[in-house]
């Protein structure tokens, strides 16, 4: 079993920025994928960024040239690092990790509020 913790979340002016950890509790070597998903009330969970094992990277159209994924094997660790934040990025933030055979895990997703 593996665990995602996330970390980074918290309230923001607009125009601020972020950074957001998800730390897997242990190395994971049959790792697709990771990514961060964000949910608002009312609204469907999407995707805003992912990042292959081969360093390939999509975000939503939303966070092009405002948001950047990375990640650190070492640290078993990905981050989301969030500039230029607006009231519409507010929502809980979640880390998936995608493995090769399909599995998926979720972290417990943390809260960006952006608000003035």
């Amino acid at each position: 079993q593996v665990q995602l913790v996330e970390s980074g979340g918290g309230l923001v002016q607009p125009g601020g920025s972020l950074r957001l950890s998800c730390e897997a509790s242990r190395r994971i070597y049959s790792i697709y994928s990771m990514g961060w998903y964000r949910q608002a009330p009312g609204k469907q969970r999407e995707l805003v960024a992912r990042i292959t094992s081969g360093e390939r990277t999509n975000y939503a159209d939303s966070v092009k040239g405002r948001f950047t994924i990375s990640r650190d094997n070492a640290k078993n660790t990905v981050y989301l690092q969030m500039n230029s934040l607006k009231p519409e990025d507010t929502a809980v933030y979640s880390c998936n990790m995608v493995l090769t055979s399909g599995y998926d895990y979720w972290g417990q997703g943390t809260q960006v509020t952006v608000s003035s």
